[in-house]
């Protein structure tokens, strides 16, 4: 008898006759012989209703506030799940994060997990229970809620995995695994059967919106396999672990240079004009960033002039006004001339583990954009992948262009990635 983490995202549980539906993929994974514990989102678009809600009662949110309203979210599902899962006849219980042991730090509406204390889903998987647990939520050493983020119930399944050493975290979601790139902008996009953690985490924190980039870390530092699924057929998705080539199978897959397009249409690009150049005053800026909990992620210094230097760097469109409020004092006490802010500009992205060993791959990319005339704005690349900022609007003929350029729309896994 193995232990299987299954996660259930909102799309999967919009309404009674999707919750029965789930009710009975979980209950077919118990009678398989395993110990099943189900983590779940709150349903449909409930998370974003209770946002809106909040903030049509108080102009200004409070943290703890917002996240004592959003974990009600998860409440409702895994209840609504357990009370179809008993009504089938099976031994059930429903769970919240913090029943379920999830620990973690005090920043709320963005905790980390701390720890999981697994005793109690282990008490009631031994005692033959489906154990249904709210994702995306935990609770504090001195009792208080919080929230994980976006995307916090996959990092609430596999941070559950690790704790329990379950076999595999199966991620369900609207889609049947990890494709080339997004299926809905390109129809030629294709299903990936097998994905690096490394690959994964860049992909996911690129704009692949199929697991939460966090998830992806965790699973990777724990050795999660996770499997990546479609919750409405039982078609096989794609498989995340360390290693793409485990098997003979796939040894011809060491040919692929390119795993994956992303994109990522929500970036804005903030630039900060005569800078000056000396120790200290970049670390001031991002300090001041760091301590709000923004992560800035492209950054770009130009070329010294006159003892001043151009600044420009990129950060998620939901965090700009609150760059744009911490920047504007460090205008007079740093002594910047001007702060710029564009939000029409987009990221997009390859990724490639065999990127690392073959040249020429950014100068492919590149050239994919020059053929539809798209101009670049910001480039940064790391071992296996390579981004670039482009205006918003261009954003479907670069992806297009790009996934075509690397070949990504083939089948024959032996020209998989290889450039044109």
């Amino acid at each position: 008898m193995g232990i299987v983490v299954q996660k259930f995202g909102g799309s999967s549980l919009d309404g009674p006759k999707k919750i029965k539906n789930v009710a009975r993929r979980v209950i077919e994974c118990s009678k398989a012989g395993n110990q099943v514990v189900t983590v779940v989102s709150a349903l449909g678009d409930t998370t974003d209703k209770l946002i809106e809600l909040g903030t049509q009662v108080a102009e200004c949110q409070s943290r703890r506030e917002m996240d004592m309203l959003l974990s009600t979210g998860e409440q409702v599902s895994i209840a609504l799940l357990a009370m179809a899962i008993k009504d089938m006849g099976y031994e059930v219980i429903s769970l919240t994060g913090a029943q379920a042991g999830i620990l973690t730090d005090k920043t709320h509406t963005k905790a980390k997990i701390i720890e999981i204390n697994p005793e109690r889903l282990s008490k009631e998987l031994d005692e033959g229970k489906i154990v249904i647990t709210a994702g995306f939520q935990g609770i504090t050493n001195d009792n208080e809620i919080t929230t994980l983020g976006r995307g916090g119930s996959d990092i609430t399944a596999v941070a559950i995995s690790a704790a329990l050493r379950a076999d595999v975290c199966e991620i369900f979601t609207d889609v049947e695994g990890v494709y080339t790139t997004d299926p809905r902008m390109i129809p030629e996009a294709r299903k990936l059967a097998v994905v690096t953690y490394d690959e994964m985490l860049e992909l996911a924190s690129l704009g692949a919106g199929v697991l939460q980039p966090r998830s992806v870390e965790f699973a990777k530092i724990h050795n999660v396999i996770l499997h990546v699924r479609s919750s409405f057929n039982h078609r096989d998705g794609t498989i995340v672990r360390e290693d793409r080539y485990m098997d003979n199978n796939c040894q011809m897959e060491k040919d692929v240079v390119v795993t994956g397009v992303a994109y990522d249409l929500n970036t804005a690009r903030i630039g900060l004009f005569d800078v000056p150049d000396r120790p200290g005053v970049a670390h001031g800026i991002f300090t001041a960033l760091s301590r709000e909990n923004i992560n800035v992620d492209m950054i770009v210094q130009g070329a010294m002039r006159n003892g001043r230097n151009d600044i420009s760097f990129t950060a998620a469109s939901e965090d700009i006004e609150k760059v744009l409020e911490i920047m504007k004092p460090l205008t007079e006490t740093i002594g910047i001339s001007k702060i710029t802010c564009d939000r029409d500009v987009s990221k997009v992205s390859i990724v490639g583990a065999g990127m690392i060993t073959n040249p020429g791959v950014a100068a492919a990319m590149f050239e994919a954009l020059a053929e539809e005339e798209i101009n670049i704005h910001m480039i940064s690349t790391s071992e296996i992948k390579v981004s670039c900022i482009i205006n918003k609007g261009e954003t479907e003929r670069a992806v297009a262009s790009i996934h075509k350029k690397f070949n990504l729309d083939k089948t024959d896994q032996y020209f998989l990635g290889r450039i044109k």
